[in-house]
């Protein structure tokens, strides 16, 4: 720049800022970056802190039990049932992600799917420090599916089931009273929901 622009821009500050002022109209969404980032930032950081964080495994205890007099027609209910036990609130959602275990804790046949496809939708569950959510499994204890011995266990007994919740990690908990499932570790799950 020549000098004598700097000294006419040194002595009139206005004419300095004129052609910033320019550049800020040709470019409103460039002028203002911070304003922009914090319109659309700041209201799902309060969404986050309303509905607490996906649930680790860490932060939750529970129990696999059967639902008394659910047994018929070659199948048995199971009913999944997880508390949260830590200080904040977490959310689960969907099918729960299960693993059948044995008395040792070696990985059975697990084959999952949803007891109504396609029907419903995955609610978000939030539970708050002590509350609890539930999902119930159906499955067969008894009838073998392809492949399976016939006249014998169709399948070795699980005694444990891991669950991996949404978040990290995960939790395992006792299956009362421990049973085979045929079919290969058939179970069709229900979404979770309040317990």
């Amino acid at each position: 720049m020549p000098p004598s622009r700097r000294a006419d821009r040194r002595a009139d500050p206005e004419a300095a800022r004129a052609p910033r002022r320019a550049a800020c109209r040709r470019h409103p969404r460039r002028a203002h970056p911070g304003r922009r980032y914090r319109a659309s930032v700041i209201p799902a950081l309060f969404a986050a802190v309303a509905l607490g964080v996906p649930c680790d495994g860490s932060a939750l205890r529970g129990s696999f039990s059967v639902v008394p007099g659910s047994a018929g027609a070659g199948n048995i209910v199971y009913r999944l049932r997880l508390v949260n036990r830590s200080s904040t609130a977490c959310w689960l959602s969907g099918q729960p992600r299960v693993e059948l275990l044995d008395a040792t804790g070696r990985k059975l046949p697990t084959a999952p799917h949803p007891q109504r496809p396609g029907v419903g939708t995955a609610a978000l569950i939030t539970l708050a420090p002590g509350k609890a959510a539930s999902a119930s499994a159906r499955f067969s204890p008894d009838v073998p599916g392809t492949g399976e011995p016939v006249g014998r266990r169709c399948e070795p007994k699980a005694y444990r089931l891991r669950v991996r919740p949404n978040g990290n990690g995960s939790v395992v908990v006792r299956i009362v009273p421990p049973t085979s499932v045929c079919e290969h570790g058939s179970l069709a799950l229900s979404l979770w929901q309040h317990a």
